[in-house]
């Protein structure tokens, strides 16, 4: 078997369309010759229907981070497809509507403790129900948009994704006597299902187009997929606690 992942063991969560990037993620690791278990919330069976346009038809597998019988109970469920993890993809992210599109300062606690525990809480808590299936040289990699700036509408969400960024960096701190990296890939915006809940989220995607020194391609979901499968291989046996931005330059670049 040849490829980047061959040979790996790969749990894919977060797919809700084919236009998620962990869809992508999940495409083009089979395609590099990773096996690929997925895990799916909510319409399960919408996730089932997506499973089967990957190369190869993958399993899912109900999760509910929010849920503390699925977290304790998930390296079973993984257990009854592969033998172990060499690769986790955390691409789980939720607010509710008032935590959103100016609704800053008006958010209850609640909901902005909602946001927190699926957003940023959930990295550790995933991390934890699987590390009993991963052995040196295993990855985590999850998903943010770039938290060292305040974006308009991304209000909570943006916090939340700070702390994601936060939570890599100390995962990286206690999992690397374990052989265990941990990094995240910053994505620009994209026109996924998640990017369309948030209202107001595509007032900047015009700048992000017009400013990117790379430009942008609000529809390419399959560069940042290629950043976190180079995350995933062997190809960064000495990275742990970096972002890898994949957003065409715009971060570094001001006016």
């Amino acid at each position: 078997m040849s490829g980047l992942l061959a040979g790996k063991r790969l749990l894919v969560t977060g797919i809700i369309t084919d236009q998620s990037i962990a869809f992508s993620v999940a495409k083009l690791a089979q395609e590099q010759g990773a096996t690929v278990v997925l895990t799916g919330f909510g319409r399960l069976s919408l996730v089932e229907r997506i499973a089967k346009r990957l190369p190869n038809e993958a399993p899912v597998i109900e999760l509910d981070v929010q849920n503390k019988e699925h977290l304790d109970g998930l390296a079973d469920k993984v257990r009854e497809h592969v033998d172990g993890l060499d690769g986790v993809v955390h691409s789980i992210g939720f607010a509710p509507q008032s935590c959103l599109g100016g609704g800053f300062m008006s958010a209850p606690w609640e909901d902005v403790a909602t946001a927190l525990h699926v957003s940023t809480y959930s990295y550790k808590s995933l991390a934890s129900a699987v590390l009993p299936l991963m052995g040196r040289g295993g990855a985590f990699v999850g998903l943010t948009f770039d938290a060292q700036l305040a974006w308009p509408v991304y209000d909570w969400m943006g916090v939340a994704k700070a702390g994601l960024e936060s939570a890599s960096r100390y995962l990286a701190l206690h999992l690397g006597s374990q052989g265990i990296r941990s990094n995240l890939v910053s994505a620009g915006p994209l026109r996924t299902m998640a990017a369309k809940s948030i209202p107001g989220f595509d007032q900047f995607e015009d700048e992000w187009v017009r400013r990117a020194p790379l430009g942008w391609d609000l529809g390419d979901q399959e560069s940042a997929a290629k950043a976190c499968l180079a995350l995933l291989s062997d190809w960064f046996p000495a990275t742990t606690g970096e972002i890898v931005h994949v957003d065409g330059g715009f971060h570094a670049v001001g006016a």
